[in-house]
């Protein structure tokens, strides 16, 4: 062995354990980079979006809004305005259009629920009311 490869070669093995370890120490900390789920559609139809009401008064309290079409694949529309969203397992993004950044939950196949920038769950629920208009 030279002495180019006796300084390199404990280099190449730290690499080598360091590229094994880093997946070992993600996972541990619970943080991953890999996608959570598996990319899927919405059912095509209309979302009527709203906020819970209270004992004493309305069930519910529309947000019209808030309301949005599936039109197909990954799109959607809402204030007349088109748009795209990612659904990665239960969890749907807004990543284009009026709704950019929006964030929702999934939660059975006709209602998805608001998701907080805190990552908690909002109050405003939107529930599929029927086909897109």
């Amino acid at each position: 062995m030279d002495t180019i490869s006796k300084l390199i070669a404990p280099l190449v093995a730290s690499s080598a354990l360091a590229a094994l370890a880093l997946p070992a120490v993600a996972l541990a900390s619970g943080q991953s980079t890999l996608p959570s789920g598996r990319i899927a559609t919405l059912p095509i139809g209309a979302y009527e979006c709203s906020l819970p009401g209270k004992a004493d008064g309305p069930a519910w309290h529309r947000i019209p809004d808030q309301d949005f079409s599936i039109l197909n694949a990954s799109s959607y529309e809402a204030r007349g305005q088109r748009g795209i969203y990612l659904l990665r397992g239960s969890e749907v993004i807004f990543t284009r259009g009026p709704l950019r950044g929006t964030r929702m939950e999934r939660s059975g196949r006709r209602m998805l629920r608001e998701r907080m920038d805190d990552g908690t769950l909002g109050r405003m629920r939107c529930v599929r009311t029927g086909p897109a208009d």
